[in-house]
């Protein structure tokens, strides 16, 4: 009886001890849960910023926060501060419980709809959003614009190429309501989204609100690539008239959707994005937030609002901030500054209304892996900084070049369908940055450049320098915009290559400029090109400008007829070092069997390096 009562004392002192490790060194969300249980897998938290909040303090080890299966919808970015890590061998880790499918959303469903004719169904929406996306599943739904496809010409500009310009008469139903419509013009890389403040039809002309591009450059003139450049109109009823089209009109602050005949939205999942933004983890120069992994986490449905002046686009989702003079830039759903050893593993960022993820200002050995961007209004992924931002008056990259974003990676990600709203947008963007590594992605289908790297059109010195872009396919880019490529670059660059990247098929070449395979435009300096295939390119594939010393090298290059394998703008050939580069154009004897060759042998690279990977991954374990 004596043993039997010591038999289970220990039971109990096990069972305890066990609870207590499991609440001390992990915890359980679910959208089922209660924020006042103890956040154990039988009773988890229901919010994960809870679980943030009740993060341990100035502790030691790993601590894991497991989502379980459904969606968690917040109307505001989860906040992660330093404050939580001031022990330095403190990690985090955000996973999706095993077998579940864990969705960090910031939409709002849309579920009381009323049946108007014509298959034209309209709800109520929240008072505090005006929607600019709506989706339907993971669909993006086609905000009404007229054309439903292509594009429209300006007739002749202004008389002061920057605020209006004239139409042909006839050319577009008039909007019935003016204030809610946007201009969408396109200029050679970027794109202009801005209200109109009249649409006069005795003389068929249209004015903005403001200036349509970019106040700070003399050269965002309307005719100053094209002299009839393109444009179209959107959200507004009179342009509604094609299944999954829809409309917001902000009097009644209805939105009005068209559906499929005898189809019903009280059926269907439809969301427009609530929150600005999803995910800020943020410490200091001082303290830096470190050492957290999300691992096989789903984030969906942010809002980037546009300015009340409109977005004007200078380059890359940086537009003119208008009424100061600095650029400013599309932010990201998640978003990383002053922080260290941060990875996303095996996430998925999708139906995103700004950009996708960002390792902005001081971060350092952050990596993004195994992960899929699609479907997003922005850059896919950003890191590093622009030029802009003042210390003591001076340029960050003067006074204070230490807080360079470095060592950063992205690696085995798939990007595509970026730059759904703002077409200047790129797939994955860094500026100013340092010992940046984007290996091994697939980056396809976007309306301008794959990869851009460098931030300073001049060869003057910055902390940007052994940045590599290597191992990458590329295709099916530059469908909307020109004058990019499958990678640009541009600064000084010491130590950085380009090397071992597949780019084909940027067949598109809308706009005054060329696009190209790749394109190393002002100040590119000290690059390493080598051993990269590119083919099926419109124009060159490769293209200098306004570059000096470079090293191209044991390249593939496969050119159509009347474009020479490499492009000099403005650039001495003589600074273009040239070592062992195969060249074709379509037509020489052998064309076809040496690009098949080629083809077959960097996908042969590809392989080896995938199962190299694979191994590297089995053996080895998160933090």
């Amino acid at each position: 009886m004596k043993s039997k009562c010591c038999f289970n004392l220990l039971i109990v002192i096990l069972f305890f001890v066990v609870s207590c490790s499991e609440n001390e060194n992990s915890s359980y969300v679910s959208p089922m849960g209660n924020d006042n249980n103890p956040g154990t897998a039988k009773k988890p938290l229901l919010s994960l910023q809870k679980a943030l909040d009740e993060l341990p303090e100035n502790t030691s080890g790993n601590f894991t926060i497991s989502l379980l299966d459904g969606i968690y919808s917040i109307n505001k970015p989860l906040v992660v501060s330093a404050d939580k890590f001031r022990n330095p061998d403190f990690h985090v880790i955000i996973k999706a419980a095993k077998g579940a499918k864990a969705v960090i959303s910031g939409g709002e469903r849309i579920s009381d709809w009323k049946s108007l004719a014509n298959d034209i169904w309209e709800a109520k929406v929240n008072s505090a959003i005006s929607p600019q996306e709506l989706f339907i599943g993971d669909k993006r739904c086609t905000r009404a614009r007229f054309p439903n496809t292509g594009f429209l010409r300006v007739k002749k500009v202004g008389e002061d190429r920057r605020t209006n310009f004239f139409f042909e008469k006839d050319e577009f139903p008039i909007p019935l309501n003016n204030k809610d419509v946007e201009l969408v013009l396109l200029h050679d890389w970027s794109v202009s989204r801005i209200g109109i403040m009249e649409i006069n039809l005795e003389t068929n002309q249209l004015t903005a609100i403001d200036t349509i591009g970019t106040k700070t450059l003399d050269f965002f003139r309307l005719d100053g690539w094209e002299e009839h450049p393109r444009y179209f109109l959107e959200n507004d009823q009179a342009f509604l008239d094609a299944e999954f089209e829809w409309c917001f009109d902000s009097e009644s602050e209805k939105i009005l959707l068209k559906l499929p005949s005898g189809q019903n939205p009280q059926d269907m999942e439809i969301f427009v994005p609530l929150s600005e933004g999803l995910v800020l983890l943020t410490g200091s120069k001082e303290r830096p937030i470190k050492n957290i992994v999300f691992d096989g986490i789903t984030f969906k449905h942010c809002v980037w609002n546009i300015p009340s002046q409109g977005y004007c686009g200078i380059q890359a989702c940086h537009f003119d901030g208008r009424p100061d003079k600095h650029w400013n830039v599309v932010s990201a759903a998640i978003k990383t500054e002053w922080a260290e050893n941060i990875l996303f593993d095996n996430c998925i960022f999708k139906n995103m209304g700004g950009s996708g993820l960002w390792f902005s200002r001081g971060s350092k050995n952050c990596s993004v892996k195994n992960s899929v961007f699609f479907d997003i209004a922005g850059n896919g992924i950003m890191i590093g900084e622009g030029q802009d931002r003042k210390v003591n008056g001076k340029s960050w990259w003067q006074e204070t070049p230490e807080d360079v974003a470095i060592g950063n990676s992205v690696e085995d990600c798939k990007v595509t369908q970026c730059g759904a709203r703002f077409y200047g947008a790129v797939g994955i963007w860094c500026g100013l940055s340092a010992e940046t590594k984007i290996k091994d992605n697939h980056v396809y289908g976007l309306p301008y450049t794959g990869i851009s790297v460098g931030w300073m059109w001049s060869p003057v010195p910055t902390p940007c320098r052994e940045n590599s872009v290597d191992g990458n396919h590329i295709h099916d880019v530059m469908n909307v915009l020109s004058d990019g490529g499958g990678i640009y670059m541009l600064g000084l660059q010491p130590g950085s290559k380009l090397v071992n990247n597949r780019i084909h098929d940027v067949r598109i070449n809308a706009g005054r400029a060329e696009s190209n395979g790749m394109f190393l435009d002002e100040g590119a300096t000290d690059v390493l090109v080598a051993n990269n295939l590119i083919y099926n390119i419109a124009k060159s594939p490769l293209r200098f400008h306004r570059a000096t010393t470079n090293l191209v090298k044991e390249n593939y290059l496969f050119c159509s007829p009347g474009n020479p394998p490499i492009r000099y703008n403005r650039t001495k050939e003589e600074d273009i070092q040239k070592v062992d580069n195969l060249v074709l154009t379509e037509g020489d004897k052998g064309y076809q069997q040496q690009l098949d060759d080629a083809i077959e042998r960097f996908a042969d690279q590809k392989n080896l390096a995938d199962a190299t990977n694979s191994q590297k991954s089995s053996s080895s374990e998160k933090p």
